[in-house]
């Protein structure tokens, strides 16, 4: 069982997505605040970002967001998060949300939320991080994605193991226990 304190929430930054979507990322983010658990994310007070932000200061919890400089200049930024790191650019982002953080969510959410949920699982594959990285498949949002995955274990382009370094839960809750109860398995490296 690993001791949690900030979880990073990869999600969408749009307004324009179903409210189903938007109910499961303010529901996350009370559920975190409620157990204590701090948000590091995008730094977004815009789409199922700032969902999230609010849900998690709704319940008294701590909200770390992380913005690229040039974001700043679209006035999307959530005013008020606890802390707001502002970086150089999206890669010097994605290394301050690593670091900050000690398991990874992805909700539902476009090219920008798959790839750093993609960058956390290839870096889980070449084990440089042991931090757990779970997917809320809210409406079987992503099925074709595991699908992708299966495939290209099936067709050797990937090892069987490559299914073991995420988990694909149903909502929120589900996502915390398996964070909260998460003990890394030694698997194999790549190459190996």
């Amino acid at each position: 069982m690993t001791s949690i304190h900030s979880i990073c929430v990869f999600c969408s930054s749009s307004n324009s997505v179903d409210s189903e979507f938007q109910n499961v990322a303010t529901d996350l983010g009370r559920r975190m605040g409620r157990q204590g658990i701090g948000l590091v994310y995008g730094g977004a007070g815009i789409g199922l970002m700032g969902c999230v932000a609010r849900g998690v200061h709704a319940e008294g919890g701590k909200v770390l967001g992380v913005l690229p400089e040039f974001f700043r200049k679209k006035d999307i930024e959530y005013l008020d998060a606890d802390e707001l790191i502002v970086t150089r650019d999206m890669r010097e982002r994605k290394a301050a949300m690593d670091a900050r953080s000690d398991a990874f969510i992805a909700l539902p959410g476009g090219i920008g939320t798959l790839e750093e949920a993609m960058e956390i699982l290839s870096m889980r594959q070449l084990k440089l991080t042991r931090k757990p990285l779970v997917f809320i498949n809210t409406r079987d949002y992503y099925r074709s994605l595991m699908d992708l995955l299966r495939e290209m274990v099936d067709l050797r382009f990937a090892k069987p193991e490559t299914l073991e370094l995420c988990a694909v839960v149903p909502d929120p809750q589900s996502a915390l226990d398996y964070i909260c109860d998460y003990a890394p398995k030694e698997l194999p490296g790549k190459w190996l």
